[in-house]
């Protein structure tokens, strides 16, 4: 009977040992290549007041600005439903349609902050700061269009990470 439940045991051990194997395995894979799915996060600025709270960041590559921001952002990529690539003043630009609530907290932020600055940090197998546009008008409609220090192709990524996380919450 003992050599019977250590045989059991043993088999055991081993299936789960190769599920785990495999397990890791294919978890690396899903988050490399085009299927990729990528963050966005809005941040506001802020003060320094010497809390925990806020820290300043470095916005842009070729002409960098230091922004201090609040750590908590106010709007995530949980909070959009479709992001789109598009074409501007001889550039491109990242057109980002948030849902309700998304829409709300974007309407409430740009109504009580106007004059100050958005930074817009972005994960797309890297993580950074990749715009700070400045709040000139209250955004009503849900709908957030800024100009960001990446390449096309880098734009390309974050655009069709957000939508992958856009469908996989709708």
């Amino acid at each position: 009977m003992r050599i019977r439940l250590l045989r059991f045991n043993t088999y055991l051990f081993l299936v789960m040992a190769m599920a785990l194997v495999a397990g890791c395995q294919s978890g690396g894979k899903k988050k490399s290549g085009k299927k990729a799915e990528a963050s966005l996060r809005l941040h506001m600025q802020v003060n320094r007041d010497g809390t925990q709270d806020n820290a300043p960041v470095i916005i842009g590559r070729e002409r960098p600005i230091e922004l201090n921001v609040d750590k908590s952002a106010f709007l995530t990529e949980f909070n959009i439903e479709r992001a789109a690539l598009v074409d501007r003043d001889g550039g491109f630009a990242i057109s980002v349609q948030f849902n309700k609530q998304g829409g709300w907290l974007l309407e409430q932020y740009t109504t009580a902050n106007k004059g100050r600055r958005m930074a817009i940090a972005a994960e797309f197998g890297e993580m950074r700061w990749i715009a700070a546009p400045v709040i000139t008008q209250r955004l009503a409609e849900g709908l957030l269009v800024f100009a960001p220090d990446t390449t096309r192709e880098e734009a390309e990524r974050i655009v069709n990470g957000l939508n992958r996380v856009a469908k996989r919450i709708q």
